[in-house]
């Protein structure tokens, strides 16, 4: 296999003009001017359905402008430019949550190591054994991010952080003129999102686009940031000049901390793991775990990437099994009770599931299938399952959305979606690993207000995440996992306060 020719040292310019991209008949961007230039490092920032990812695929040349009387795009490689991205893809990297899926979706399995080598030939999946020059460049881009541990793991058995963290080793192996990184700091922990941010930091020329909802994941290397409302520009220009405050918090006053709650009487035993030890690929991911949820709790579950987080959400749920010596015991489900009558009763969050789902599915259809704790519907919805579907909708306010595909949604509206099919039975136990990544500020408060007041109900709450201050007034449990071992399970600990980019 021949890797792709490069020459020189030279940074790619792209300019858009007046760029419209419509999907389905709807305009998505709207006269879109922006230049990026060598040098520059962008921030893309706006709420759930304002265009971002449209914009970035725009400048990749994934998606086509609307016909228009003059060109809208002009890509400018030193003395070499054109008004068509067709000669200059090769030359642009760009990292989606996409690209995360299409390797769960399709099974592609091969080693880390394999994958980062992928982005020397620009290929989807490795086609030709890696020589040894370029097992050497991997090795070194992946020790960069502080990933060369995970090199012959392979790719599936990697956590949803680690899997980024190598596709974005991979977006680097093809030496681009122009990285993209849509939301790219999603399911990091503190260390890895601190490797990634002080590699940007490190580039000199490389002009970068990162786009992201959170003000705390903005990179102080930073120069420019643009700002979309409703698929126009609302602001682009200098970093010192945007106001970012307004748009990542979604109000400028922050909410005061409400009081640490403290856990009520013991309910009733919902979940139970005893002496749990759970292997995947032959590897242990989970070891000796003892945990019991019971109604009323809420467990914040925390721990780095890779320390089997939602392997844990996946065993309550019952996707993963306990080795001989462990019990898993589950409320309601005696020999010859079919496991998912227990599903039926438990709403599931997680990222695994935006990939499970097909995309030509309706959102309507999406729904349903919460009643049978199914992907997709295996006969027709019944008139209770399209009325319950229709109540969880307009509870999250995405009735609007009922008829669409799921491939014409943003990231942020498919998360909400989940939410809505997670909620579709009323569920007595929610199971949420990283529930808010890719929403904005506003949409996160609304679906924690929704969760908090659903958990009063004597339902119990599960969640997984990195950013363990969402919860300080949530949680009645905490559970700290490190290489798949409890380190601490127990009474909700006050986090410490951390600082963040103001």
């Amino acid at each position: 296999m021949r890797r792709v020719k490069r020459s020189g040292t030279r940074y790619l310019e792209v300019r858009l003009a007046g760029a419209t991209v419509r999907r389905a008949g709807r305009a998505v961007l709207r006269g879109i001017t922006w230049t990026i230039r060598p040098g520059q490092r962008w921030v893309l920032v706006g709420a759930n359905g304002a265009g971002k990812t449209q914009l970035l695929k725009l400048v990749a040349g994934i998606v086509w402008p609307a016909p228009a009387a003059r060109p809208v795009r002009c890509y400018r490689l030193g003395r070499e430019s054109a008004a068509s991205p067709a000669g200059f893809r090769e030359e642009i990297a760009y990292l989606g949550a996409e690209r995360q899926d299409k390797y769960q979706r399709r099974g592609w399995d091969a080693s880390a190591q394999r994958v980062v080598g992928t982005g020397l030939y620009r290929t989807d999946i490795p086609l030709d054994d890696l020589s040894a020059a370029d097992r050497r460049r991997v090795l070194r881009i992946l020790g960069s991010l502080g990933s060369a541990a995970l090199a012959q793991r392979p790719f599936l058995s990697l956590s949803y952080g680690q899997r980024r963290v190598i596709l974005l080793a991979r977006a680097l192996a093809a030496r681009p003129r122009l990285l993209l990184l849509d939301e790219v700091l999603n399911g990091l922990d503190a260390a890895n999102r601190r490797r990634v941010l002080a590699w940007l930091a490190r580039v000199r020329r490389l002009p970068w686009v990162l786009a992201t909802h959170r003000r705390e994941d903005v990179p102080v290397s930073a120069s420019h940031a643009l700002l979309l409302e409703r698929g126009r520009i609302a602001y682009a220009g200098p970093m010192r000049s945007a106001p970012l405050a307004a748009w990542l918090d979604g109000r400028r006053r922050r909410p005061r901390p409400a009081a640490h709650r403290r856990a009520a009487r013991p309910g009733r035993s919902l979940v139970r793991l005893a002496n749990a030890h759970v292997f995947l690929a032959e590897r242990a991911v989970l070891s000796g775990l003892t945990l019991t949820v019971r109604t009323g709790d809420w467990w914040v579950v925390h721990g780095a990437n890779g320390a089997g987080k939602t392997t844990l959400l996946r065993t309550l749920y019952g996707d993963h099994g306990v080795a001989t010596g462990g019990i898993v015991e589950r409320s309601g489900i005696e020999p010859g009770v079919p496991l998912e009558d227990f599903r039926k009763r438990v709403g599931l969050i997680a990222p695994h599931l935006h990939a499970d789902h097909p995309r030509r599915l309706t959102v309507a259809e999406v729904v349903q299938s919460g009643r049978h704790a199914s992907i997709g519907l295996n006969e027709p919805p019944s008139t209770a399952d399209r009325a319950a579907a229709r109540r969880a909708l307009a509870a999250f306010g995405l009735s609007h959305l009922a008829r669409r595909p799921l491939g014409e949604l943003s990231y942020g509206q498919l998360r909400r979606v989940l939410f809505a099919r997670a909620w579709v039975r009323e569920p007595e136990l929610l199971l949420l690993d990283e529930p808010f990544a890719g929403l904005d500020a506003p949409t996160r408060r609304r679906l924690l207000a929704r969760v908090r007041a659903h958990a009063a109900r004597a339902a119990a709450v599960v969640v997984t995440t990195h950013r363990r201050g969402e919860f300080r007034d949530c949680a009645t449990h905490e559970l700290e996992l490190v290489a798949g071992r409890a380190r601490y399970c127990g009474p909700a600990r006050p986090p410490a306060a951390a600082g963040v980019r103001r």
